[in-house]
């Protein structure tokens, strides 16, 4: 199946794309343009006009993906003036990855099976998405999870790039800093797994890890050529409020203000940055570099997973592994591998030190180094 191909019969309202059976994307989610409120309504409601008259009785669902706000949506306002729309807002990034939580995900999967095989007699029920400006990228993530969960395609890749193909190119570097596209990759691999929707398992249900340290080998150095200033940061949700908890900074390398250790070229080769940090559920790991006065910082990657598909307490990520800037590639050696290491939670695991020893615990001792190379040279399934 080609989404490319207009094979599909009726031809689709004006407005929109029609991906599968009933569901349907509108096109202004491909643009950067923003309408003007009067252009945006007239757009909206010659799309329901245009529905209604293929669909007549039908009910509908609107999927918006916006940020986080409190206000009524300008979607939502116009919409829900229509007694057979419904529309339901999810957030269009989870601690600045372009993402859903694992557990909105599911529900997202599993109200749509259930809303598009409901039909009482005549009515068909539709489901329509959309996004607000920023949310091109994770409504992509979503369509893709879609079909691959209704069985129109398979493969995560092929599935996903199929997707970012119905958007110009440069789409995606203009609404988002840097190239998601591993993260959702492996989101896909977690939708695509056996019983993930349909089963009994439940993403809160998974057990709390401690996460020990982050292990990096051949860092890229700084555009200066001057080593760098490292700091990782851990988001998730506080493992003890994982019910209503919003996600949160849980943990970061700098302690202390001022203690950030500038790693020397070829220092680089291989740091351990401690954390000692307790986390549970969608985890995203930020690491970025540090100016010489601290004041301004540069991603040099971020990743996004779940604690549930940690194997063997270890998670290890090579070059094409991680998210990292747009055009950034390049920098980072094929050598270049993040390890991050787990501990089981019901270990309380040792205080971090101070003074002179937290300087130090920012690059393991070159024993360390060399114990850490050899335990990964063999890499670990995802």
């Amino acid at each position: 199946m080609s989404l490319s191909r207009r094979f599909f019969h009726p031809k689709p309202p004006d407005g929109l794309l029609e991906i599968s059976d009933r569901v349907f994307v509108f096109n202004s989610c491909f643009s950067t343009n923003v309408m003007k409120n009067d252009e945006y309504k007239l757009y909206l409601d010659n799309i329901v006009a245009q529905l209604h008259d293929r669909f007549p009785d039908a009910s509908y669902t609107v999927f918006n993906f916006r940020e986080r706000d409190r206000r009524l949506s300008q979607l939502s306002d116009i919409l829900t003036q229509y007694d057979d729309m419904m529309v339901l807002d999810y957030p269009s990034q989870y601690a600045g990855c372009p993402l859903l939580p694992l557990k909105k995900i599911r529900h997202v999967l599993r109200f749509s099976e259930s809303w598009l095989s409901m039909e009482e007699g005549q009515q068909q029920s539709v489901l329509l998405m959309h996004c607000e400006r920023g949310g091109w990228p994770v409504l992509a993530f979503v369509l893709a999870s879609l079909l691959l969960h209704r069985g129109q395609y398979t493969g995560e890749q092929k599935t996903l790039e199929a997707i970012y193909k119905l958007a110009p190119n440069e789409i995606l570097r203009v609404l988002s800093g840097s190239n998601s596209f591993p993260s959702h990759i492996r989101y896909l691999q977690y939708v695509s797994r056996r019983n993930f929707v349909g089963g009994y398992w439940t993403p809160s249900a998974s057990s709390s890890l401690d996460l020990d340290c982050l292990v990096l080998r051949a860092l890229p150095v700084c555009e200066r050529g001057e080593g760098c200033r490292t700091v990782v940061r851990v988001y998730g949700k506080d493992p003890s409020k994982l019910a209503n908890g919003m996600c949160k900074l849980l943990c970061s390398s700098w302690k202390t203000e001022g203690l950030v250790r500038q790693y020397a070229q070829e220092e680089c080769v291989f740091v351990k940055v401690d954390l000692r940090c307790r986390v549970q559920g969608d985890i995203v790991i930020e690491c970025v570099y540090l100016d010489e006065e601290l004041l301004n910082e540069q991603m040099i990657f971020r990743v996004m997973f779940h604690t549930a598909f940690v194997p063997e307490k270890i998670l290890i990520l090579k070059r094409d592994d991680v998210d990292i800037l747009w055009d950034a590639r390049d920098r980072f050696p094929r050598e270049f591998k993040a390890v991050a290491l787990f501990a089981n939670a019901n270990t309380v695991p040792p205080p971090l030190t101070s003074g002179g020893d937290l300087n130090e615990s920012g690059s393991a001792r070159h024993e360390e180094f060399h114990e850490v190379e050899e335990n990964f040279a063999v890499d670990a399934p995802e």
